[in-house]
């Protein structure tokens, strides 16, 4: 599984239950699909930084999940034909960030192209 966030505005106009049925279909079908959904931040209503649908506030909502590519597809699916979703954005996590180590002997992309750099150059200038 791998480590995602999921970031999704609400319209401003949904009460509090309306937002939290929401959100909680978006972790029921990350649930139902073998994902599991970790920490949801609730940030609140804030000003857009341009208007979205005549809208000029959004309810923001970050939700932290660990799933396989399939199952954020199908989340990313629903949100798009979500009404009351104004904008989302699903982003995969490298590991790194995740607080899971990276894979034992594999080396880093940015060390490995460093490394080729190092050796192309003359007196290692």
């Amino acid at each position: 599984m791998r480590p995602y966030e999921v970031m999704i505005i609400y319209e401003p106009g949904l009460e509090e239950e309306a937002v939290r049925a929401a959100v909680d279909r978006s972790t029921q079908l990350i649930r139902a699909q073998g994902g599991s959904p970790g920490r949801i931040d609730r940030w609140g209503k804030r000003r857009l930084a341009y208007e979205i649908n005549h809208q000029r506030e959004g309810y923001y909502v970050l939700v932290e999940a660990a799933a396989e590519p399939a199952v954020m597809a199908a989340l990313d699916r629903s949100l798009l034909l979500a009404d009351e979703v104004l904008r989302h954005k699903v982003i995969r996590l490298p590991d790194r960030v995740a607080g899971r180590p990276s894979r034992a002997g594999a080396p880093a992309p940015f060390a490995a192209s460093e490394a080729a750099e190092r050796t192309q150059r003359p007196n290692g200038a």
